[in-house]
């Protein structure tokens, strides 16, 4: 080349030494050659840096949630433990509950009573329904729906309220450690006698019940038409001489569903791959429903005997005919196998029964 370049030109003509030029540029390291200053331990604080941060996250979630909370607190109201507020939304549950899903087995009911009163009345559950919607219509198939709505929301109402008053006021007695140790007996004593009470609201309207749905055509038109109808033949006591063959129904009944729901759920968590918390709202009312059932086939089952009686009594007790010679009367007629008339049809709605009560007792408040 004739003419210098310019890296030559600039090596000339710059400041430094020309000595030095060359050991200038061997001193100079290459760019492979640099080393960068790293941290002795740079994967522990990667991941302490995103522990801090998720901490930081979930401090702000919770901050969010806890005023959430006090947002929809301040606009609905706390319902503290036990307070009257807890006590009042105890039985009003209970009253929605028992009441519209007893009344909805109405026809099932029915035909049930009418088959333990006389088990040769119908073939079956269908003829049976056919017959009395040919002669009566619909409003027949839902014979005696008005006591069994006032008399079983009644008895809801002290079922369920009476249940949360006693299950605190056995605790309370056996002090905190006893409570824990005995719950489930604690559970079943709170149980058995909110029970006892209940049925005392129940039983009138059950006497009339029955006696609309045993008698063709019904003696009344009404449920105070019928309390009208039975206190002016038999006086008061003609409204509770069913109650001991009541209390002999729902007081085992009542134990069983109480003691038997929580296993059975429990049970069938247990099979699940995962736990009650990791699955969604649907899951667990499907789960509760399906225990429900289950509950419900063995309360049919331990208190079907008694419900023959009831219906039996209501029906065909005579007028100051004492309680023992009435059941013994009865027992003669119908036998042994006469307990277990209409099991199958009880079995189906008392398990459909505790289900849809579950369900109602479960929805979300909005």
């Amino acid at each position: 080349m004739i003419f210098p370049t310019s890296g030559t030109i600039s090596e000339v003509f710059s400041n430094r030494h020309p000595l030095t030029a060359a050991r200038s540029q061997e001193l100079t390291p290459k760019p492979s050659q640099i080393k960068i200053a790293r941290s002795q331990f740079s994967v522990w604080s990667v991941t302490e840096d995103a522990k801090s941060k998720v901490n930081a996250l979930s401090e702000e979630a919770q901050r969010e949630i806890k005023k959430a909370s006090a947002t929809a607190q301040a606009k609905t109201g706390q319902i503290e433990l036990y307070s009257a507020q807890y006590y009042a939304a105890c039985i009003f549950g209970g009253l929605l509950a028992c009441g519209t899903t007893h009344t909805a087995v109405t026809p099932l009911d029915l035909v049930k009573c009418r088959r333990q009163v006389d088990s040769k009345m119908y073939k079956g559950n269908f003829e049976a329904w056919g017959k009395i919607g040919r002669a009566e219509g619909i409003r027949g198939i839902f014979t005696g729906w008005g006591p069994t709505f006032l008399g079983y929301s009644a008895q809801g109402a002290f079922k369920y309220g009476g249940y949360e008053y006693f299950k605190k006021f056995y605790s309370d007695l056996a002090g905190e450690q006893n409570a824990y140790k005995y719950k489930t007996s604690l559970y079943l004593a709170a149980s058995a006698s909110a029970e006892f009470i209940a049925d005392v609201a129940l039983c009138p309207f059950e006497a009339v019940k029955v006696r609309m749905q045993t008698t063709i055509p019904p003696f009344a038109s009404g449920t105070f038409s019928g309390i009208s109808t039975i206190t002016a033949k038999e006086g008061t006591a003609g409204l509770y001489k069913g109650l001991y063959p009541l209390w002999g129904r729902q007081i085992p009944y009542t134990m069983m569903k109480f003691a038997s729901f929580e296993t059975i759920v429990e049970m069938i968590y247990g099979y699940m791959p995962g736990k009650k918390s990791d699955y969604g709202r649907g899951t667990q009312t499907a789960v509760s429903f399906a225990g429900g059932y289950a509950a419900g086939i063995l309360c049919a089952i331990v208190s079907h005997p008694a419900d023959v009686m009831v219906s039996k009594l209501n029906a065909n007790r005579q007028p100051g005919e004492a309680f023992g010679a009435a059941m013994g009367r009865i027992y003669k007629d119908i036998g042994f196998g006469g307990l277990w008339n209409g099991l199958g049809l009880r079995i189906f709605m008392i398990g459909t029964l505790t289900s849809l009560r579950k369900f109602i007792l479960e929805l979300p408040v909005s």
